[in-house]
């Protein structure tokens, strides 16, 4: 069951919730919705107290960034199979998408500053963005004869 203030996300502010089967309809604007979204990564509130928190204020970043910026809630089934996507590994996050691409991820709950100021800095026309989730790499090497390239044995 959803937690009433997240629910209210949906039914008092009209957000939609996206799953692996939407979010890419979502994320692709239609003429004249602006190009840049905030997803909400919620977690469970029952174990994850902040994402309550981001409830009450993701509507308040919304206003202050409208028709900059379309909001929507990931479903709570969905999270798992997105969050590498879109670089979340902390719950709650709001993540700053640009034509699909992550731009800026902010995990937990945050001064109302640090959205104002993140949130502008992500919609900047040259804000990067994030790169791609690499795999560690490791190099082995060898302490016999072959690993010293032009030297003597």
């Amino acid at each position: 069951m959803t937690h009433p203030l997240i629910s209210a996300l949906a039914e008092r502010y009209g957000l939609p919730s996206v799953d692996e089967t939407s979010i890419d309809a979502f994320l692709a604007p239609a003429a004249g919705e602006p190009a840049h979204a905030l997803l909400f990564f919620t977690g469970d509130p029952e174990q994850r107290a902040e994402t309550l928190d981001v409830a009450v204020v993701l509507p308040e970043i919304l206003a202050a960034f409208q028709r900059r910026l379309r909001g929507a809630v990931v479903t709570r089934a969905a999270e798992t199979a997105l969050a590498p996507r879109f670089r979340v590994m902390v719950h709650p996050s709001l993540v700053v998408t640009r034509d699909g691409a992550p731009i800026a991820v902010m995990p937990k709950i945050r001064d109302w500053s640090e959205y104002l100021e993140r949130i502008e800095a992500a919609l900047a026309p040259d804000a990067p963005v994030m790169a791609s989730e690499e795999r560690p790499r490791v190099a082995f090497t060898t302490s016999g004869g072959a690993a010293r390239a032009g030297g003597a044995a």
